[in-house]
């Protein structure tokens, strides 16, 4: 039985709180390893050392620090397989699904090293007699960062890359359902240079993140997760003035408009839909063929794709489509949400719920689900299922579909498949949602692009990655200084004469 500790001042540190919660390896449904929930205490000694540490980091100068990051990428693909490896066995995502979830974050780090040119402020001469103007973009100082468990690679490290390069020490408390990859990002950065106490990985539940909520020195916090959890997060922040970007829930529609290619629109369907388990912020989980023909054809060309799809655990080889879910308690709320659905109305094409994989009958493994003739008012509609359940709701006209996506209380991505430019550009204008793909069925931008959803889906003004980052790691400053004019004639020993 592995025991996972946190890691502060640039190593392993044995929980105190006497705590700890279960890791399972989700394909056997076996408990793995047992992780230490740090208590209030263990997190405010933490975040103390972690303050202490930045002052120096703070003032090391841009370019140092993003040799850090530049080191960060070698570390990452050297150490590459070794951890997606790990990742697998806790998350339970495929061993290629598990190298995109670094890559992603790496690319960020990436994006990082150019943070010497991010924070460069703004100049000018003359504003007055003798007077410069000039900003500066400083490290707020000790901030938080509070990932999900479904990318427990990619969001620390989209977090991690833009906080560090900015100067701040930062506080990660990764989801305990997969703690470990976490820990070897955190031994990676201290093998890039990175000093003891400005990363510190601190393992816990609701007490930890109260604690990170509640304390003085954290300047600001960053979320991934539920949106009540990301609401309630934004709003405990600001009640004690700390920055917040906190991201939430997710209902990602794709619009099929009658044009479409649709054996294009049905492959890009299966992998948004049913990739990772459907465990993606921005996975499709709602198909709107716009018109009865559009929808007949395309349930017709979706069925057996879905039946087609391999589902096993990441160490059956790398054709495996999608893993189990990551907790027991996962796989019976979505098939509690399949059943609502069949219970309130929606027609079951194709039902995953008896899945069985022999030698794995313990395992979180949910076969795929497709519904069709789902309408708004159904809960397989309103909620985030967050599994392997794809539900079509029919549109008589592309007006009705568009209506659907600016209705939903979410609004983190969405996708339209057409050939008409002018429909696409329309819905990309008219679409209140923060991000869109256009024959794109996930829409996630590069690093050097912002990560965001509107609406119900995020929770304050900047987003993720990108210049965004850097500007919700650092505060302005703005100096104003005068020097007095015609000292360089010399000194003067007498009072000026009086013009």
């Amino acid at each position: 039985m592995r025991a996972i500790h946190h890691w502060i001042d640039g190593k392993e540190a044995a929980g105190t709180s006497g705590r700890t919660a279960d890791v399972y390896n989700p394909a056997t449904g076996e408990v793995q390893g047992k992780v230490d929930l740090a208590s209030k205490a263990e997190m405010d000694a933490a975040i103390a050392a972690a303050a202490e540490a930045q002052v120096a980091w703070g003032a090391t100068n841009p370019q140092r620090r993003a040799r850090v990051m530049m080191k960060m990428v070698d570390l990452l693909n050297r150490d590459m397989d070794k951890m997606a490896e790990v990742l697998s066995s806790e998350h339970g995502k495929t061993f290629p699904d598990a190298k995109g979830d670094i890559q992603r974050g790496l690319e960020v780090i990436e994006y990082s090293i150019g943070a010497p040119q991010l924070l460069k402020g703004e100049f000018i001469d003359g504003a007055g007699p003798g007077i410069d103007m000039y900003s500066m973009r400083q490290p707020l100082g000790v901030v938080a960062a509070i990932t999900p468990f479904n990318f427990p690679a990619m969001i620390p490290l989209w977090k991690l890359g833009p906080a560090l390069a900015s100067g701040n020490a930062v506080i990660l408390k990764p989801s305990e359902r997969d703690p470990s990859v976490p820990n070897m990002i955190a031994a990676l950065f201290k093998e890039a240079g990175l000093p003891d106490g400005v990363l510190q990985v601190i393992h816990g539940d609701k007490e930890a993140v109260d604690a990170i909520l509640d304390s003085e020195v954290i300047q600001a916090v960053g979320f991934v997760g539920s949106t009540p959890i990301a609401q309630y997060i934004y709003e405990r922040a600001a009640q004690t003035g700390k920055r917040a970007q906190c991201f939430g829930g997710a209902k990602n529609h794709m619009i099929i408009m009658p044009d479409a290619d649709l054996d294009q629109a049905a492959d890009a369907l299966v992998g948004a839909g049913y990739g990772a388990a459907g465990e993606r912020c921005m996975a499709i989980s709602v198909a709107v063929p716009v018109g009865e023909e559009t929808a007949d054809k395309l349930i017709e060309k979706l069925v057996p794709r879905i039946e087609k799809l391999k589902v096993g655990p990441y160490t059956a080889g790398n054709d495996v489509d999608y893993g189990p879910v990551v907790t027991d308690a996962a796989k019976k709320n979505i098939e509690r949400l399949v059943q609502t659905g069949v219970d309130q109305g929606a027609e079951l094409v194709v039902d995953g719920r008896d899945f069985s994989l022999q030698g794995y009958e313990n395992g979180f493994f949910v076969g795929p689900s497709l519904f069709d003739k789902v309408t708004p008012d159904m809960d397989i509609y309103k909620t985030e299922i967050f599994g392997p359940v794809l539900s079509t709701v029919r549109a008589a006209s592309y007006e009705e579909a568009l209506k659907l996506v600016m209705d939903h209380e979410y609004g983190n991505g969405t996708a339209i498949f057409t050939r008409d430019g002018d429909t696409a550009r329309d819905f990309a204008s008219r679409c209140n949602i923060g991000m869109v793909g256009i024959n794109v069925p996930i829409p996630v931008p590069l690093a050097y692009f912002t990560f965001g959803g509107w609406k119900k889906s995020g929770f304050g003004d900047l987003n993720q990655h990108g210049p965004d980052a850097f500007r919700f790691y650092t505060r302005t400053k703005t100096v104003t200084s005068r020097w007095p004019s015609g000292i360089k004639e010399g000194a003067a020993f007498n009072f000026k004469a009086m013009d």
